[in-house]
């Protein structure tokens, strides 16, 4: 084994007094997954420095591996080895170093002389770099064409446009390192579209499977309340998304829908059912009203026919229509009952029959009665 282990977790103590010198990762943003080994420099606590070429190590090498990320060794002829537990390491199976109690003619003359026979390049060149084990957030998607979806509200098949972003976490870095990252490479970012190319094709897949199988419960405008049920499909789909684990290493943790656009053809279709809708809500609503308006005045005949003679037939009937309108709420609060009027009334047309009110007083006090 090339690899000696020193210590697990954080450097701290003695060892953070002894390894001055020591490789680790230089730094991830949010969608480096491999980045290359640096070697850093603490000068009796007066700060770091970052020196020297990129991942190249030799015997003596001090290794840091930080917590949530891996590291592998490897040279022109394949990986060599990969840590995947944070701690500190020394490296014991590489070139000769003339920092490790080696001599330096030996050291720096032999290295030489074999870099010209593999042209400038040493036959056991050897490097390091790190893998990000944190999840790799808001990878952006987009689906390309018109996806058809069956709207259960409206019935019928809809064309849209969804946009988004998901979170991948790698999981087995051995696999991932084999299976995925081109040899030899000590930098791997999801930004470079040939990276990205690969797994948005597969997601896409396994999106517009998971959008089908939602159809049939949930309504366009919920899609996006549904990204962990979406998140959940992708991931399970065995002939794209699903396979990543297995195949490279990493897998989808989550999916975020940011926006869900219908074609130009669909969206006339939804306004058009909107209109559609409106209108028959009105004509319902007209209806209503006319019905409303004639059993108010088959009352107001009733009255006629069987009541108080024409003059008041006439005028229940006007007030019963006022009774059942239902905007005129307060109106039928604040007066008499209906019984309570005729009596009244009745009482009043007795007395104008019997000569003791005139034509023109009983008049002025039907008004009262009324609310006229």
């Amino acid at each position: 084994m090339g690899i000696i282990k020193a210590f697990t977790g954080a450097i701290g103590g003695t060892f953070a007094d002894q390894w001055k010198d020591i490789i680790t990762v230089g730094g991830f943003d949010e969608h480096v997954v491999v980045s290359p080994g640096v070697l850093k420099s603490s000068n009796n606590g007066r700060g770091t420095n970052f020196y020297g070429s990129d991942g190249i190590i030799s015997n003596g090498s001090k290794i840091y591996v930080p917590e949530n990320t891996a590291a592998f060794i490897f040279s022109q002829s394949g990986i060599e080895e990969i840590i995947s537990e944070a701690g500190g390491y020394e490296y014991q199976n590489g070139q000769e170093s003339v920092f490790n109690e080696d001599k330096v003619g030996k050291a720096i003359f032999g290295q030489i002389k074999d870099r010209f026979g593999y042209g400038g390049i040493s036959s056991d060149y050897k490097q390091i770099a790190f893998v990000n084990l944190r999840e790799i957030r808001d990878i952006k998607f987009g689906t390309k064409g018109a996806q058809v979806y069956n709207d259960i509200f409206y019935g019928t098949d809809l064309e849209i446009f969804a946009y988004g972003s998901f979170t991948i976490k790698v999981t087995d870095p051995v696999k991932f390192v084999r299976n995925f990252v081109p040899a030899n490479m000590t930098f791997y970012t999801f930004d470079d579209q040939k990276v990205r190319a690969q797994i948005l094709a597969e997601f896409l897949q396994s999106f517009i499977v998971a959008l089908n199988s939602l159809s049939n419960t949930y309504r366009v405008s919920q899609l996006p309340s549904q990204a962990t049920a979406i998140a959940e499909i992708v991931a399970n789909d065995s002939n794209n998304a699903g396979t990543w684990e297995e195949r490279f290493g990493f897998k989808l943790v989550q999916v975020a829908i940011e926006n869900i656009e219908f074609t130009e053809d669909s969206r006339e279709l939804v306004k058009q059912y909107s209109a559609n809708k409106m209108n028959l809500i009105a004509y319902d609503d007209v209806s209503e009203k006319a019905s409303n308006i004639a059993a108010q005045q088959k009352i107001a005949q009733g009255i006629q026919d069987n009541g108080l003679g024409n003059m008041g037939g006439m005028v229940f009937g006007m007030n019963m229509a006022q009774g059942l309108n239902p905007t005129n709420a307060e109106q039928r609060s604040t007066a008499s009952s209906i019984d309570d009027q005729i009596a009244n009334l009745k009482k009043l047309k007795e007395l104008v029959d019997a000569g003791i009110l005139t034509q023109e007083e009983f008049d002025i006090k039907k008004k009262e009665i009324m609310g006229l």
